[in-house]
């Protein structure tokens, strides 16, 4: 036996649903903060500081996002011998 239930939501019907909160107005406001800060000009303008919040500890430097990226692109291990 088989039961099909169709359910046509949008996407504000299913995140109010499972209570999950609504971040549209929170990238709103990131999003334009961000462009002031760029609008301003280079000066004093860091994208590593405005993302800093969201990045993982170990890229909390430019350094280390660097190291990771250079890392990922060629496909370097991380001092594993093979054998």
């Amino acid at each position: 036996m088989k039961i099909k239930i169709d359910v046509n939501l949008t996407p504000e019907e299913a995140r109010a649903f499972f209570g999950l909160p609504d971040v549209g107005p929170l990238q709103e406001e990131m999003l334009a903060k961000i462009q002031e800060k760029m609008l301003a000009g280079v000066e004093g303008y860091d994208p590593l500081s405005v993302m800093q919040p969201f990045l993982p500890k170990n890229l909390q430097t430019m350094e280390a996002m660097q190291k990771a990226f250079w890392q990922a692109a060629t496909g370097a291990d991380t001092g594993k011998k093979k054998t």
